[in-house]
């Protein structure tokens, strides 16, 4: 009876992806191959029963078959993923816009939460949250010491809307810890970074991802900044990942008049989709420059590839990451999901996007380590594009394909600047210990002084002796200090500890608006909008 029972389980193990293929026979490609089952589908089932069933040991079976579907996936190219079900809802949360939680910008500070700030009309903020108190209890549960982590903080905190969460803060000042009840609610989640005038025409916009929310930003910011009397825009994208070809391509007919195509997808079971812009958008004239850099991929490639393409934008800064891989999710049985590579993204060019990958996963990701190593970020020269992979824009400019969008202008990466005694400096925590401890000791002074942004950036700097005890404290976290690396760079650390300063004593985005002053693809896209010939013969030059 039990091998009867045996049986019948792995008649039915075999029949199941069989069933399931015939599911989605009808949404099939012409160019799809039948399977040979008893190499594939029952092959795999059957490994599973004898695994199951003849091993030496117990299993976690659910186990074994998430490691095949990964491996299986890494595979097949570089962003085909797997999202185990308990994860699917998180990994989703930045492109959709919102999560439900206690609404606080947080970091954890030798062990403790420190609330960075409250998010602004968020239940915290509500309740009398400041920035700066630091939570050492979550009901009632110590909050402080070595087991706390990211994960304890979200998982204590985060919670479904309406429900309630009791927190014991501590605040300088006060002698006793102060007990506040939170109830959670939805907090929305900014795609853009920063928005502010550069000078008396131009506005700057930062978007760090091209989520369902992002459109609405970039529109509220850029009418905001018409207001203030926006002419040009310099938009950037370094360091975006991407996000939502929707938004994308919204965002992208902003800047194109009617009619224009933005991108095509096309794959061997995908034909191929064309995207076009509707009607007018909110900057369809107007001086246009696009930041990129290698971090820059997937829909920001899009935007850029597409007003590039157009000789709508000079694209200013790095060759971009080469991220052109459309993926689907589809679900499995169990909810979790598979994001499956299903087609190739293409600029109105006929540019592909996406970079080789020929040689693995795990050297498509040391890209950036293989571009430092050949003087990539550092000379443009140092890239050598063969007659295969030159595309022409609307005016006759020549673009490069080959993966990624190439620069109209180069900016090197500053390596005096991004040094490794700055790079100590983030990574034994020098910068986050002196801020903290800083406006532990001088925030409400600050405030006091500065009751706006706008003061505090043009009336603030660090003394001397205040960036001496900045000194002390990096050695104090075994930062090795030198001349070499110090010297040149001592405005520009000071200046990055003021913007530090300025995102925890006002808003996040107030860190961009003051090391603007020294960025290097900023000042050059500045130089560009008011030198009018220089960016016309960018826009048309054959």
């Amino acid at each position: 009876m039990k091998h009867n029972l045996k049986n019948a389980l792995l008649l039915l193990v075999m029949l199941l992806p069989i069933g399931l293929m015939a599911q989605f026979n009808m949404q099939k490609s012409q160019n799809v191959k039948e399977l040979d089952a008893n190499k594939t589908t029952r092959k795999i089932s059957t490994l599973l029963y004898y695994i199951n069933n003849f091993y030496v040991d117990t299993l976690d079976m659910p186990g074994i078959v998430e490691t095949v579907i990964v491996q299986t996936l890494k595979e097949l190219d570089p962003h085909s993923a797997y999202i185990a079900a308990e994860d699917v809802k998180r990994a989703d949360e930045p492109l959709r816009g919102s999560f439900e939680g206690v609404g606080i910008t947080f970091q954890l500070f030798k062990d403790t939460i420190l609330v960075v700030s409250p998010i602004p009309g968020g239940p915290s903020d509500r309740v009398g949250i400041m920035a700066g108190d630091k939570i050492l209890k979550v009901e009632d549960e110590i909050a402080y010491g070595d087991d706390i982590n990211n994960q304890w903080v979200m998982d204590h905190l985060r919670g479904k809307k309406g429900t309630k969460v009791k927190v014991s803060i501590y605040r300088r000042g006060n002698t006793d810890l102060i007990d506040f009840e939170i109830t959670r609610d939805k907090i929305p989640i900014n795609s853009m970074d920063a928005a502010f005038m550069l000078d008396k025409e131009t506005g700057y916009i930062k978007l760090n991802r091209f989520s369902k929310t992002s459109l609405d930003e970039v529109n509220k910011a850029m009418i905001s900044l018409k207001k203030q009397g926006l002419k040009n825009l310099v938009f950037d994208l370094r360091g975006n990942s991407g996000g939502y070809l929707g938004t994308a391509m919204t965002i992208s007919d902003e800047f194109l008049a009617k009619d224009k195509l933005i991108v095509y997808t096309e794959g061997i079971h995908s034909p191929r989709q064309e995207l076009v812009s509707t009607e007018a958008g909110e900057f369809e004239k107007g001086k246009l420059i696009v930041l990129i850099n290698e971090g820059s991929a997937s829909a920001a490639e899009i935007v850029t590839g597409a007003v590039q393409d157009w000789d709508r934008a000079v694209v200013i800064g790095r060759r971009s990451f080469g991220k052109g891989l459309v993926q689907r999710p589809f679900q499995l049985p169990d909810k979790s999901v598979i994001r499956l590579t299903i087609a190739r993204y293409y600029t109105p060019s006929g540019r592909c996007i996406q970079k080789p990958y020929d040689e693995g996963v795990d050297e498509y990701y040391k890209d950036f380590k293989h571009r430092m190593e050949h003087g990539e970020l550092i000379h443009p020269d140092s890239i050598n594009f063969p007659d295969s992979l030159k595309f022409a824009t609307k005016n006759g400019r020549t673009v490069y394909g080959g993966g990624g969008i190439m620069p109209d202008i180069f900016v090197p990466l500053d390596s005096v600047r991004f040094n490794d005694l700055y790079s100590q400096f983030i990574r034994k925590g020098a910068f986050n210990r002196f801020v903290n401890e800083y406006l532990d000791a001088h925030r409400t002074d600050l405030l006091a002084a500065y009751n706006s942004f706008d003061k505090f950036n043009s009336g603030f700097g660090l003394s001397d002796s205040e960036f001496d005890e900045f000194l002390d404290l990096a050695e104090e976290e075994k930062v090795e200090l030198n001349d070499e690396d110090l010297k040149p760079n001592i405005e520009f650390i000071k200046l990055q500890l003021k913007a530090l300063i300025a995102r925890n004593l006002y808003e996040a985005g107030d860190y961009f608006e003051v090391i603007s002053e020294m960025d290097n693809e900023i000042k050059t896209a500045l130089e560009v909008i008011n030198n009018k010939k220089r960016y016309e013969d960018l826009i048309s030059r054959n």
